[in-house]
């Protein structure tokens, strides 16, 4: 393992949720910032950017279980549900009773269903806020990549076939095809992640992984109505290139969600605003906030 991944992975801990580890780090001080990443990546994706957020808030965020440094079980089945008890358990033992959330591709429906949650007061912390990043809020309009539909609809057999077969080549060329042409990933960093998605034979599962994204159509009205009338405030943060949950999804949100809040970064910026535009993300996300 590289040592930059080497020191990511000895910085954080593990708790255990039913007999299954959890990664989890925390680093700064100030208001609680509860960070919820995406697919098929993990929290190694924030390091640069929690360096900069953890100057004024106290970031926790942990790795999605099957994805990252937590475990990846093969016989398992995967839900946004679940991924809630893991947070609200995780935020018990830390003591964490109120906090802000920034998430991220797949994980803005996990903060969808936390919020849907929070309107019959099933989470044992209060949500301060929460800033939604590119991600598919409204899966009726959201356009998947042509791997994701693959992984993600084909039977069971075959996912298991598709996803061994994988190779870093095509999961490259997927990600580089929602990033803006001139913030193109770097080879290093295809590289560092490659390798921690293949932690404990993490590609294996891609595709139990990736059926939980049109799984999002049964959640979609109970999710949209949440939104709609919850107290929480909320915004979308929108890299308007990315193909996947640009301008399109920018343009849904403005036309459900009442007293919308969106904040859309240079017109090139694509998937991963964080990774492409770190200054122009967090300013974005600081005049929400405040």
């Amino acid at each position: 393992m590289r040592s930059e991944i080497e020191k990511w992975k000895a910085s954080g801990n593990y708790f255990l949720y039913e007999e299954k580890n959890i990664f989890y780090l925390q680093e700064g001080n100030g208001d609680n910032l509860l960070i919820i990443h995406g697919y098929p990546y993990n929290s190694f994706e924030w390091k640069d950017t929690i360096a900069e957020l953890s100057k004024q808030y106290k970031i926790t965020i942990f790795d999605l279980l099957g994805m990252g440094f937590s475990d990846k079980p093969k016989k398992h089945e995967y839900s946004f549900e679940e991924y809630c008890n893991i947070i609200n358990a995780l935020l018990k033992k830390l003591n964490i009773t109120k906090t802000h959330i920034l998430s991220h591709d797949l994980g803005v429906s996990v903060a969808q269903e936390l919020i849907a949650r929070n309107s019959k007061s099933k989470n044992n912390f209060k949500i301060l806020s929460s800033a939604f990043v590119n991600g598919s809020l409204f899966i009726d309009v959201y356009k998947p990549r042509l791997i994701q539909v693959l992984l993600s609809k084909s039977p069971t057999i075959i996912g298991k076939l598709l996803s061994k077969a994988l190779t870093k080549k095509m999961v490259n060329k997927s990600v580089k095809s929602v990033f803006g042409p001139n913030t193109q990933p770097t080879d290093d960093f295809l590289d560092l992640q490659w390798e921690i998605l293949n932690y404990n034979k993490g590609k294996s599962i891609t595709y139990l992984i990736g059926r939980l994204v049109f799984e999002k159509y049964k959640y979609l009205d109970r999710w949209v109505d949440a939104m709609q009338n919850t107290s929480i405030p909320m915004c979308y943060i929108c890299g308007p290139y990315d193909p996947n949950s640009g301008l399109h999804m920018a343009k849904r949100y403005k036309e459900l969600i009442p007293n919308p809040k969106v904040y859309l970064l240079d017109k090139n910026t694509g998937h991963w605003p964080q990774l492409e535009d770190p200054k122009g993300f967090i300013t974005s996300f600081q005049k929400f906030i405040y």
